[in-house]
């Protein structure tokens, strides 16, 4: 089992200064570098103080420059909001720029907030069909006179340019839920990324199972397949106890968000009241508690060695949460210390 951080920065209110959020991001990767954690993923979203990535290039070159040994993954590119060849030529350039770090992790994205501001009238199946017409062309562009005639794309033919450091480019990797997006990621290659959200183990199953299935029809190399989980290592009971409420209440608001009903000002979706919150019992903090990958060093231990068990390459800790910055790094410097030397 390889180990890695997915983060971003969040803002949860007005007051909180930008460069601070990126002076904390920055702080969590350089942890996770020092660390030996595998890689780093961050990714894109727009118009979200929720999740603040306008790019993610932009923050893996920069990242380039503050750590010194863990993989740049995109966590992940939202593929409709590119054309082919631009995302292959920033992609190879950022490559370059890092040195051969850059991994490529392409979604189709999921929130109907972003796509009725940059791509109006899409919907999420038409997102996804742009992602698997794009995907697939990086690697030819990256290799060089690709021409291309789709449904969504058409180009003469074109050369990324520059050409990535990576000899093929970089890793890709795709964010798979359904059986079809499994198997389309196996069939062309990829790696996977997966996550269970709050939904637990069966859900954690569930998603093993099916990228086992897209690989037992596959003739090639076995791909590798990712586990990204809100994860909280906690001092002891109650601390852990107090991060299920900060993971219920992180989790009414990607709910808020992704509904996308509530009026959004300055980036900021209208304050959810206490008792909205206390009402939303699928989101409850004792169900973060039982679902999420959380508890004492002991017990996130006993819950990875299960994800092991299952297939999965790689443990992602998602530490997106609400949480301040001194709980982050607190709960990560566990993680770090006490979790990862029981599986070297």
């Amino acid at each position: 089992m390889e180990f890695s951080l997915f983060a971003h920065m969040e803002r949860l209110t007005p007051d909180q200064p930008h460069d601070v959020l990126y002076d904390e991001f920055i702080g969590l990767c350089q942890l996770a570098d020092q660390g030996g954690m595998r890689a780093i993923w961050t990714g894109e979203h727009h118009g979200m103080e929720f999740t603040i990535a306008p790019n993610p290039f932009l923050s893996i070159v920069d990242l380039a420059h503050h750590t010194r040994h863990v993989k740049l993954g995109t966590g992940t590119v939202v593929a409709p909001f590119w054309h082919p060849i631009k995302l292959a030529g920033e992609a190879a350039a950022t490559d370059l720029m890092t040195g051969g770090r850059l991994e490529m992790g392409i979604a189709r994205g999921a929130y109907s907030y972003e796509y009725e501001r940059l791509m109006p009238g899409m919907d999420a199946w038409e997102a996804g069909q742009r992602m698997r017409e794009t995907a697939p062309l990086l690697r030819p562009l990256w290799e060089g006179d690709c021409a291309h005639e789709g449904a969504f794309f058409n180009f003469p033919a074109t050369t990324a340019a520059p050409k990535p450091k990576q000899d093929g480019g970089p890793p890709i990797w795709i964010a798979a839920r359904d059986p079809n997006s499994f198997e389309f990621a196996v069939q062309n290659g990829f790696h996977v990324q997966v996550t269970p959200l709050w939904q637990g183990m069966e859900e954690v199953e569930t998603l093993a199972g099916r990228f086992d299935a897209a690989c037992a029809d596959y003739d090639g190399p076995r791909p590798k397949c990712m586990l990204l989980h809100h994860t909280y290592v906690g001092a002891d009971a109650d601390d852990v106890d107090h991060a299920a409420h900060e993971f219920s209440r992180f989790y009414n608001y990607f709910g808020a968000w992704f509904q996308n009903k509530r009026p959004v000002r300055q980036g900021l979706i209208e304050k959810l009241s206490e008792d909205e919150m206390a009402g939303n019992a699928m989101m409850a903090p004792a169900n973060m508690r039982r679902d999420l990958t959380m508890g004492t060093a002991d017990e996130v231990v006993d819950l990875i060695k299960r994800y092991e068990d299952l297939g999965y390459d790689e443990f992602s800790f998602w530490i997106d949460s609400g949480m301040s910055a001194d709980r982050k790094r607190a709960s990560l410097s566990r993680f770090i210390d006490d979790v990862m030397p029981r599986f070297q």
